[in-house]
């Protein structure tokens, strides 16, 4: 399974959320860059970069920042947040991402996202799959839908979709352990590469991810927060 750490640009800055509320915003790194080599020399080899920037302007802005950690680290990066637009994808990969996530936009427009497929191949497209007591939650999480979590994320793969990112909005932050039960769900009837995001605190969370089959899971405050030392996800690299 891969282990990624994620860095949320705010400001410019490495910042952490708690479900998501821009108000409960917390720096925890002035240079994105700095905290993005800290993982490289830890062992990491995967990166998940959101622009929380562009997730509220609805448009990428902080590409320069994903520029400056591709060139001056190895990670792999996966970057999301204000991606609406073929340009905006375009820069995004022109910058250094390996793979984007579409969250949003897949709502609005599934068919751009289905021809963002077909350009650049399932292997570059990521499916954000963020929701609050299992209905799909966009822009930002700031509004909700009436689209079931797992029977949307069914609908992509018929679609061609091959991965996708699943959050539980609840989770999100608040170091409580992860959505395991939603995990399981999707993964019963669904071929998917399932990266799990949110609520992810020990060790042994990481493992039990890896034990139902997730392909990934991103961990952010419980680095921060030093529930989880990277020696120790460095172990399990």
């Amino acid at each position: 399974m891969r282990i990624i750490p994620a860095i949320d640009i705010l400001g410019g800055k490495c910042v952490r959320l708690s479900k998501g509320d821009f108000s409960t915003s917390r720096i925890y790194n002035e240079d994105p860059l700095e905290a993005a080599r800290e993982f490289e020399d830890n062992g990491m080899k995967f990166l998940h970069l959101v622009d929380l920037d562009g997730a509220k302007n609805k448009a990428v802005v902080n590409h320069r920042i994903l520029e400056k950690i591709a060139a001056g680290t190895r990670l792999v990066i996966d970057f999301g947040g204000g991606i609406r637009t073929n340009n905006d994808l375009r820069i995004v990969f022109e910058s250094g991402a390996s793979q984007v996530t579409a969250g949003s936009i897949a709502l609005s427009t599934p068919s751009l996202v289905e021809e963002w497929i077909d350009i650049y191949g399932s292997e570059r497209i990521i499916l954000g799959a963020d929701s609050k007591d299992g209905k799909i939650v966009y822009e930002g999480w700031a509004k909700g839908s009436e689209e079931n979590c797992v029977e949307w994320i069914a609908d992509f793969y018929k679609r061609g979709i091959r991965y996708a990112i699943a959050t539980d909005v609840d989770k999100d932050g608040m170091l409580k352990g992860p959505a395991t039960d939603l995990y399981k769900t999707i993964l019963s009837g669904i071929k998917i590469n399932l990266i799990a995001s949110g609520g992810i605190t020990t060790v042994d969370d990481v493992i039990e991810m890896a034990g139902i089959g997730c392909e990934g899971a991103i961990i952010g405050k419980a680095i921060y927060e030093g529930n989880i030392k990277l020696r120790e996800l460095r172990d399990l690299c």
